[in-house]
């Protein structure tokens, strides 16, 4: 059953994450005390003013570093594991010293992709994080970086922000970097660049990244980004701005709930700005396209808060604030979509996706493709693509036909939407005996190009789904031998990115609902 926490009136959950180059000096690997206390007496009047503060520290390798006298980052993945055990000690005690000061209660918590790859971890550690919150404790997040391999790993401290932001229903989520905000070019190369204080649609966003993170850490621009993104689908306001700067925190915080709640959204609005203190080579240049989307939704407060006054715009610190999505990702949907890592891809076609907007379980019958290796319970992406006419017999050799990789979301163009993701898949060839073949597509490459539209858990392995992949649900006993459920996925276990609602609707009068809780339309 999922958690839910209770917030009073005019209550705020804040997550504020810091990167490893706010922490530690990139050189000395000193800490960096100036900005740490400014954090603290920020999170610690956050927490007296009533709001609950949940922090994600980067630095345990920095600090390690520091600790055993080293001048850079080994590449031996054992050391840097062992001085990320070195370091989160001296990390956490120095959190604990300067929150002790102020007599506030600190946990630390450490977690790995497969800490919540179980579906009963996941609400586990949710729960922790409610009853830490509720006892007025702040917890301090990181990743366990002592256990963590490439496999499980969240990838950079922003996703997992990102990740825990949407674990606590948080309703801001901090990204503190070197600089104040994006621009919608480069400062370096224009000196007329001007900052962009909002983004209502992260779909019309193209990052050109000029930052790829600290010698320390691990993140950049880019991973802000994508991190936005995946919280801004959650529900959460997500804000970038200046890491030497904490205390503009609660400055901003007010002026973004007094536009919520009397309803202004500057729309893709811009700021002229120049600063010979920011550091250009960390800047972001991004190109912002006319949207036609609607978030008149968005300026709706969700419960009653008390407004703070608005401050004149001169007032405002510097910031990009990127506004949530009319309806977020909760719950189930969420940690299906970001909480589980992709074994493999299915491709569907037109029709199939349309049964899944419908409510419907999807179906053998809509399966095109299967690319991957997973088990029964594994989480896949879901591809939709335009299915090509069968090709004839004779011409076809009766083998599997090789699916090239999908890119990564975060490859090295990347175009930052909600979940169309166009992919360019090479020719397919099959090797039989000592010569090509060119084995014809089952489905269109280019025009439409496949796009990725959700993740879900299937009830069929790789290997079996190839099997039944175009069957109707009567034909799987026939081509398995058995028939443990007539979909491939229940509607339950289907969550998007975004694009129609996650939740399931209750069967209406017109369909069945069957035992396993899918709808019962056995063709596409």
């Amino acid at each position: 059953m999922a958690a839910h926490l209770k917030k009073l009136p005019g209550q705020l959950t804040v997550v504020i994450k810091l990167g490893t180059s706010s922490i530690v000096d990139e050189k000395t690997h000193e800490p960096i005390l100036s900005i740490l206390s400014v954090i603290v007496e920020t999170a610690v009047k956050l927490h007296k003013d009533g709001h609950r503060v949940v922090l994600v520290s980067s630095g345990a390798i920095g600090v390690g570093l520091r600790r055993m006298d080293l001048d850079r980052r080994p590449k031996h993945l054992p050391k840097v594991q062992a001085l990320a055990a070195i370091g989160q000690c001296r990390l956490m005690s120095l959190w604990d010293q300067l929150f002790g000061h102020m007599r506030q209660p600190i946990a630390q918590i450490l977690l790995t992709r497969n800490d919540i790859a179980d579906r009963t971890q996941y609400q586990n550690a949710q729960n922790t994080f409610f009853e830490l919150l509720h006892m007025g404790a702040i917890p301090i997040v990181n990743e366990n970086d002592t256990l963590a391999v490439t496999e499980i790993k969240f990838g950079d401290n922003d996703t997992l922000s990102a990740i825990t932001a949407g674990m606590v229903q948080a309703d801001y989520l901090f990204l503190m970097t070197d600089v104040d905000c994006l621009y919608d070019s480069n400062p370096r190369t224009n000196p007329d660049a001007k900052a962009i204080e909002v983004v209502e649609d992260i779909a019309d966003l193209e990052a050109d990244v000029s930052s790829a993170g600290s010698a320390l850490g691990t993140g950049g621009m880019s991973t802000k980004i994508v991190a936005a993104r995946l919280a801004t689908s959650a529900g959460v306001t997500t804000i970038i701005t200046k890491s030497s700067k904490p205390g503009n925190i609660a400055a901003i915080i007010r002026h973004a709930e007094a536009q919520r709640l009397t309803g202004i959204s500057s729309r893709n609005s811009v700021t002229n700005f120049q600063d010979e203190g920011v550091p250009l080579s960390q800047t972001a240049s991004l190109n912002l396209h006319n949207s036609t989307h609607d978030v008149s939704s968005l300026a709706q407060p969700t419960h009653a808060r008390s407004p703070s006054p608005q401050l004149d715009a001169e007032q405002v610190p510097l910031h990009t604030r990127f506004l949530p999505i009319a309806h977020p990702i909760r719950d189930r949907y969420f940690w299906i979509l970001h909480g589980l890592a992709p074994h493999g891809t299915i491709y569907i076609d037109h029709g199939a996706r349309k049964a899944l907007s419908d409510k419907a379980g999807l179906l053998p019958v809509g399966i095109v493709d299967v690319d991957g290796h997973f088990a029964q319970q594994e989480a896949v992406r879901i591809v939709v693509v335009k299915r090509l006419p069968a090709a004839s017999p004779k011409a076809t050799p009766k083998t599997t036909t090789p699916i090239a990789p999908i890119p990564s979301r975060t490859a090295a163009h990347p175009v930052l939407n909600s979940g169309h993701a166009p992919y360019t898949h090479p020719p397919l060839t099959h090797s039989m005996s000592s010569s090509a073949i060119i084995t014809p597509p089952l489905y269109e490459l280019h025009d439409p190009a496949p796009f990725e539209i959700g993740r879900a858990v299937v009830n069929y392995s790789a290997s079996e789904i190839r099997r039944i992949k175009g069957l109707h649900s009567t034909q799987i006993h026939d081509a398995l031998g058995y028939a443990d459920s007539e979909y491939v996925a229940l509607r339950e276990n289907i969550a998007f990115f975004g694009i129609e609602k996650s939740r399931p609707n209750t069967p209406s009068a017109g369909r069945s609902e069957n035992k396993e809780g899918g709808v019962g339309v056995d063709a596409y």
